[in-house]
């Protein structure tokens, strides 16, 4: 993963959780069929009320109706991100949708995981409530990885995040089976 990532923000609020990610009438299709895989994209947020969308209008979604892609590299919450169930299809759905990084508060712990492990999303946490008034949907975002900070280049504004510590090597992978097949612990491919 690239150390600088830029691009731009969706902001969602608190108490995300995975089934308005990737609504569960949508967990059908096939993530390892490359033809299938994409409908998570198509479909990811649809489940999120718009009361905690984070959008000037109501009816906008993260991607555009019948498209497989967003124009969004960030997804900003609030707290608990990514909480309900354990299902992988959430940070799928994101990545899919084009998003790499997800920058919150915290999150619910499977949720980061399976952003880390799958090598999906980069998780950012920020101590700064971001999602009232620090950034908007739309706005240009610079994560600086190496020196954990974020610049809203909209702004001006920069914020500390948590560094990634031990998860970072995983990351950097490609997600945890990256990691193992770099370190030997399984067999190349």
């Amino acid at each position: 993963m690239a150390n600088l990532i830029t691009g731009k923000a969706f902001v969602l609020g608190d108490d995300i959780d995975t089934d308005q990610i990737i609504p569960a009438e949508y967990l059908a299709y096939n993530p390892s069929d490359p033809e299938e895989r994409k409908y998570f994209g198509m479909y990811a947020c649809v489940g999120v009320p718009n009361a905690q969308s984070g959008l000037p209008r109501g009816n906008m979604r993260f991607v555009p109706e019948g498209q497989f892609k967003c124009d969004y590299t960030f997804v900003v919450g609030g707290k608990n991100f990514g909480c309900g169930s354990s299902r992988e299809h959430a940070p799928l759905a994101l990545a899919e949708a084009g998003a790499q990084v997800v920058v919150a508060e915290f999150y619910a712990r499977i949720f980061y995981r399976n952003c880390v492990n799958g090598g999906y999303l980069l998780p950012a946490e920020c101590d700064t409530r971001l999602i009232e008034g620090e950034v908007s949907t739309g706005d240009i975002l610079e994560l600086d990885i190496d020196n954990s900070k974020l610049t809203n280049k909209t702004t001006g504004k920069s914020y500390k995040l948590n560094p990634l510590g031990e998860v970072k090597p995983i990351i950097d992978a490609g997600g945890v089976f990256g990691y193992a097949r770099k370190h030997g612990m399984i067999a190349s491919k």
